[in-house]
């Protein structure tokens, strides 16, 4: 079993930085990667940023890329998201979720075994 603690969500004014952690605990051998996705109100959740855990190679949606990056902490078991140059529209609650299977499409939700309970992340204008 795995569980998945997210941190760094708040409010930050458009133009602005936040990052985000996610510290796993319990299983992590096997793990293929680790990903973020958000929801925000009204909408569904959607693919934000994921990593291969054993290559470290990154995928990221059109939405964030340039301005949003994933890294990851062997060590530490943590995954975290950078987020620069926040805009309103990224105003979500942001999920981490972790995949320990050889699927191949990191942006599909139903690919990842275990997710973590959000955190909100706020951009005012």
């Amino acid at each position: 079993q795995v569980q998945l603690v997210e941190s760094g969500g708040g409010l930050v004014q458009a133009g602005g930085s936040l990052r985000l952690s996610c510290a796993a605990s319990g299983r992590a051998l096997g793990r293929d990667a680790m990903g973020w996705f958000r929801q925000a109100p009204g909408k569904e959740r959607e693919f934000v940023a994921a990593i291969n855990w054993r290559n470290g190679n990154t995928y990221y949606a059109d939405s964030v890329k340039g301005r949003f990056t994933i890294s990851r902490d062997d060590a530490k078991n943590t995954v975290y998201l950078q987020m620069n140059s926040l805009k309103p529209e990224d105003t979500a609650v942001y999920y981490c979720a972790d995949k320990y299977n050889s699927r191949l499409t990191y942006s599909r939700q139903s690919n990842y075994n275990y997710w973590g309970q959000g955190t909100q992340v706020s951009v005012s204008s």
